[in-house]
């Protein structure tokens, strides 16, 4: 185990820093959490269209339903899938 000694000032303004960080990461995932709201992953989309998987895929593929893909996961917007109905959803479904 390595001791490293560094002045009581300068770990004060490391940890001033930190906490500012910190503040700014809550601010910046609270708006995300609201935003992310009005998305639906492949598991709402096939519950709501009453479809399987393999069509909601042929679905992204032919570009009948746009979405947007989060490391190996895919989002939809709930105004694409309404376009797409016709007609207003419950968001709360």
């Amino acid at each position: 185990m390595e001791i490293i000694a560094i002045e009581k000032k300068t770990l004060e303004t490391i940890q001033r820093a930190f906490e500012r960080f910190a503040v700014r990461m809550d601010e910046l995932c609270t708006g995300h959490t609201k935003q992310l709201s009005k998305w639906l992953d492949n598991e709402d989309v096939c519950r709501l269209l009453g479809i399987s998987k393999r069509t909601l895929q042929t679905y992204r593929d032919n570009g009948t339903l746009p979405y947007s893909q989060i490391n190996h996961k895919m989002f939809y917007k709930v105004s694409d899938i309404e376009a797409l109905l016709g007609h207003t959803i419950d968001k709360a479904a």
